[in-house]
C-alpha cells in the first residue's frame, strides 16, 4: 500500500489536477463571516429564526462580494453575458416580456404545489413558508428590472424560461421543449430543496446558541457533541445560501438538473417527505439501537475510547461541512453549477456521501443494540442499505456530471491520482500502475447533503 501511495503522490506530481469552479479562498470568506455572526448571537442570546437567516446572510454575502470583486466571476465565459456590448433595451424588450410571463408561469406553479401540499404548512416548513410569502411580492418587483437588465447583456436571452413563456402566450415562435424541460427540472431543484434547507435553518442555530459552553470541556461526549452540531450548522448555512444564490451574474447558476428518474429517485427519498430512512420508515435502521447517540452509550466508562470515537466523528462531521463549504456558493443536489476539484474532492469524488456513512456507522454502532441478535442483524442490513442508497445516488449523479468535459476530465484524474479510488482499488487487489494510465476524457458521454440525509 505504501509503494501504491508513494507512486500516486509522484503521478499527481506530474499529473496537475484540474482548476477547480469555486476558489478556496470563497468559501474561507464566508465561513470567517459566519464566524463572526455566531460569536455576536452568542454573546447578545439572538437563537430565534430571524438571527437564523442573518447567519445564512453572513455565510453568503460575503462570498458574493468576493467573487466578483476580486474573483471577477461575473466576467466569466460560462455565465453567457456579453458585459460590453449591452442591446438596445427595445431591442430585448419582447423577449424580456415573454420570459417574464415563463418566470411568473413557474412562480404561478410552485406556489400552487406549496399550498395544496399541508406537508408544507408544519412543523419547521412553516417557517419556510412565511419566508416565501414576505419575499414573494419583493421577488415579483424585483424580477422586472432583473430581467429588463440581464437580456439586455446576455449573449442568448431565449432560455427555456423565454420558450415557456412563448408557449404561455401563444407566439409564432420555435419553441424549445427539451429547454422548458430543463428550466422546470432547475426550478424544482430550487422549490424542493430552498423549502427544506430554510425549514431547518433555526433549530440547530438556535440549539448551538444556546448551547453551555461552560459544560462543554468537561466531558469528551459533550465536547464531541458540541462541536459536530457546529459542523452542521455550518454545512446548513452555506448550503442555503448556495441554494439562495443561483444566479447567472455570480456564474453560480444552474448549468443542467439531472435529467435522469432515477436520480431524483435517488435523491429525493433521502429528504422529507419522501425520506425512507426516517423515523418509521422502511430504511429506519434506529429501533432497538440508540440512535446517533449509540456510542455515548454503549462506551460509557471509558473515557479514552469515548474521546477517540468521538474525535473521529468530529473529523467525519468536519470532512461534511468542509465540502459544502467547498462549493462556496454554488451548492446544489442534482445539478451542475461548475465542477469542484479542490478541498476533500481533491481526495474523493464523494467526500460528504462517504463521511456521513461512516459517521451514521460508528456513532449509531448498529451490531450493539437494547434487543435480540435478530434486531442487531436488522439494523445492521438496513444500514448497509442506507449506504447502497448513498451509493446509487454517486452513480447516477455522475451519470449527469460527466456528460461535461470538465467533470470527465476530473473523474480520469480522480481515478489516476485520488486517495480514495486508490485505496478502494489497494482493497480490491488491483495495481496501481495499470489505474494511472490515462484514459482520455469522452466529451460526448453521459453522465451531491442536515440531520441533512
Amino acid at each position: 500500500m505504501y509503494h501504491d501511495l508513494a507512486l500516486g503522490s509522484a503521478a499527481a506530481k506530474a499529473d496537475p489536477r484540474p482548476a477547480s469552479a469555486v476558489s478556496t479562498a470563497t468559501g474561507l470568506v464566508g465561513l470567517a463571516g459566519m464566524l463572526v455572526w455566531v460569536g455576536v448571537a452568542r454573546w447578545y442570546g439572538m437563537d430565534g429564526p430571524y438571527s437564523a437567516l442573518v447567519n445564512v446572510a453572513a455565510a453568503g454575502i460575503p462570498m458574493a462580494l468576493w467573487s466578483v470583486l476580486v474573483e471577477k466571476v461575473h466576467r466569466n465565459p460560462s455565465t453567457g453575458i456579453d458585459w460590453a456590448n449591452p442591446k438596445p433595451w427595445r431591442e430585448t424588450l419582447d423577449t424580456s416580456i415573454t420570459k417574464l410571463a415563463g418566470l411568473w408561469l413557474t412562480w404561478g406553479g410552485i406556489a400552487a404545489i406549496y399550498a395544496v401540499g399541508r406537508f408544507y404548512w408544519v412543523d419547521g416548513f412553516r417557517f419556510s413558508m412565511w419566508c416565501f410569502l414576505w419575499a414573494a411580492p419583493i421577488l415579483f418587483v424585483a424580477s422586472i428590472p432583473y430581467t429588463l437588465w440581464l437580456d439586455r447583456r446576455m449573449v442568448e436571452p431565449r432560455d427555456g424560461c423565454w420558450s415557456l413563456g412563448a408557449w404561455l402566450m401563444g407566439l409564432n415562435e420555435p419553441v424549445d421543449r427539451e429547454a422548458i424541460y430543463a428550466h422546470l427540472r432547475s426550478w424544482g431543484v430550487k422549490a424542493f430543496f430552498i423549502a427544506f434547507m430554510l425549514a431547518i435553518v433555526p433549530p440547530g442555530f438556535g440549539d448551538f446558541v444556546r448551547g453551555d459552553f461552560s459544560q462543554v470541556l468537561g466531558d469528551p461526549v459533550t465536547l464531541a457533541n458540541w462541536l459536530i452540531a457546529f459542523m452542521f450548522l455550518v454545512d446548513v448555512a452555506f448550503a442555503t445560501a448556495g441554494y439562495l444564490l443561483a444566479l447567472r451574474p455570480l456564474d453560480s447558476h444552474i448549468r443542467t438538473a439531472n435529467p435522469y428518474a432515477a436520480g431524483w429517485m435517488a435523491a429525493l427519498i433521502c429528504y422529507p417527505p419522501f425520506v425512507l430512512m426516517g423515523d418509521g420508515g422502511p430504511l429506519d435502521y434506529h429501533p432497538g439501537t440508540y440512535g446517533e447517540n449509540g456510542w455515548s452509550t454503549w462506551f460509557a466508562g471509558h473515557p479514552v475510547l469515548l474521546g477517540g470515537i468521538g474525535t473521529v466523528l468530529v473529523a467525519l462531521t468536519a470532512i461534511y461541512a468542509w465540502a459544502t463549504v467547498t462549493f462556496g456558493i454554488r451548492f446544489s443536489n442534482l445539478t451542475n453549477r461548475g465542477i469542484l476539484t479542490n478541498g476533500p474532492y481533491a481526495w474523493s469524488r464523494h467526500p460528504a456521501y462517504l463521511s456521513k456513512n461512516l459517521f451514521w456507522m460508528i456513532s449509531t454502532v448498529p451490531i450493539l443494540t437494547s434487543g435480540s441478535w435478530v434486531d442487531a442483524c436488522r439494523a445492521t442490513a438496513l444500514m448497509g442499505a442506507v449506504a447502497g442508497v448513498y451509493y446509487w445516488r454517486a452513480r447516477t449523479e455522475e451519470r449527469h456530471l460527466r456528460a461535461d468535459p470538465a467533470y470527465e476530465e476530473y473523474y480520469q484524474w480522480m481515478e489516476r491520482n485520488g486517495a480514495a479510488p486508490r485505496f478502494f482499488r489497494w482493497l480490491k487487489g488491483q495495481k496501481a500502475e495499470a489505474a494511472a494510465i490515462s484514459v482520455p476524457a469522452k466529451a460526448g458521454t453521459q453522465s451531491r447533503k442536515p440531520r441533512r440525509q
